[in-house]
């Protein structure tokens, strides 16, 4: 049974996400605190080795992605644009209030990708990986909502927040489907995985 590993990593804190202000696929560049973050999920994937490092083409996840693999001694791979964070309309750049909730719908936000859309295009994306490097270890810098939705979709199971460079690692089996091992760094139990 072919069995490939991903570690799925959210890029590192940017100033919007400091501002607790939705970026969506608005191009944010890191901050130097993420900049930190990025640095410190060396010591962790170190402890793996890695085929390949791709990312989102947006900045804060490029860039994520080039610090964590320079600290690795790798390249990284490509940027697949299906990695792109969720596209969250005119909502990108409100923070928390009135003006967000009167763009709120029961599937997101008004003018925004449905959640069911970003969750199947993240997927899509992880499956093409699976297909292109079976039996290998595969780093993926992307996004929050979209590792959630993605790895969400995956696994059966409604995920919280991820964490700015923490690690979620996830096993895709060709014929079992989906495992979770690590979610924001912590290692699931047989029991929360089932």
């Amino acid at each position: 049974m072919t069995l490939t590993t991903f570690a799925l990593i959210r890029h590192g804190q940017t100033d919007w996400n400091a501002q607790r202000r939705l970026q969506g696929s608005t191009d944010i560049p890191l901050n130097d605190v993420g900049r930190g973050q990025a640095r410190d999920a060396v010591a962790t994937l170190s402890g793996y080795e890695w085929d390949a490092v791709v990312s989102s083409p947006l900045s804060r996840a490029a860039e994520t992605a080039d610090l964590i693999a320079a600290g690795l001694g790798l390249s990284v791979t490509r940027r697949v644009p299906k990695l792109t964070e969720r596209h969250f309309g005119p909502a990108e750049g409100l923070q928390a209030g009135p003006e967000l909730e009167a763009l709120r719908t029961p599937e997101g936000f008004l003018g925004a990708e449905s959640d069911d859309d970003a969750a199947n295009r993240g997927l899509a994306a992880l499956e093409a990986l699976a297909e292109e490097f079976p039996g290998r270890r595969v780093l993926v810098v992307a996004h929050g909502t979209l590792i959630r939705l993605s790895l969400g979709r995956a696994v059966g199971r409604t995920l919280q927040s991820i964490d700015n460079a923490a690690l979620n690692l996830v096993h895709h089996h060709a014929v079992d489907g989906w495992e979770l091992e690590y979610l924001n760094g912590e290692q699931l139990t047989a029991a929360a995985i089932s």
